[in-house]
């Protein structure tokens, strides 16, 4: 299989069931987000943090991908024409949620408990965490955007938002492990 193709040397670019669409589509940079979010997420796994750490890490890289062919499939091509579904045991589920809320109840359980809001940085592991937090939110943003115009599961959303708070959680449950500095936001007076 050639990388190279040619067929998007005009800007368009083909979706799950070949309908094509410019590169600049909503749905495009849905999970084009999602994939720059997966790849800083293998970022922080190729740190030196915890083994359980990085399982969990390849387990939501997985889902990401699973996240990005959702992304990738126009409601009307969800179906083959042989009745069978496009993405056969593929989709986000309940059990994908509560993982990462299970994740964040146990690191909260060894963290003192927040009374101010934290400015990100503290370590190089912590400050990937914080940026991944970040493309996290967005590729929320840009799922929620393509909802408003097309279907969108409500659960890849749910998916999305609980990362990012797995995501906030698990910078600070490193800066901790990492004795970094967690700066307090101070407003001014």
């Amino acid at each position: 299989m050639k990388i190279y193709t040619k067929t998007g040397d005009k800007g368009s670019t083909s979706l799950f069931g070949g309908s094509r669409v410019p590169k600049d589509h909503i749905r495009i940079e849905s999970y084009g987000t999602v994939d720059e979010l997966n790849s800083y997420i293998g970022l922080i796994r190729d740190q030196e943090i915890d083994a359980h750490y990085k399982a969990i890490l390849i387990e939501i890289q997985d889902r990401l991908f699973t996240v990005g062919a959702v992304l990738a499939t126009p409601e009307d091509k969800t179906v083959l024409k042989n009745g069978k579904a496009r993405l056969q045991n593929l989709g986000i589920i309940e059990a994908d949620i509560e993982l990462l809320e299970n994740e964040i109840d146990a690191m909260e359980t060894k963290l003192p408990q927040m009374t101010h809001f934290v400015l990100p940085g503290g370590h190089p592991t912590v400050s990937h965490c914080h940026i991944a937090r970040c493309i996290c939110r967005r590729a929320e943003r840009l799922t929620v955007h393509l909802s408003h115009n097309e279907t969108v599961p409500e659960i890849v959303i749910s998916y999305l938002n609980r990362l990012s708070d797995f995501l906030f959680v698990l910078a600070r449950k490193l800066s901790d492990d990492l004795n970094a500095e967690e700066v307090k936001w101070i407003p001014r007076k």
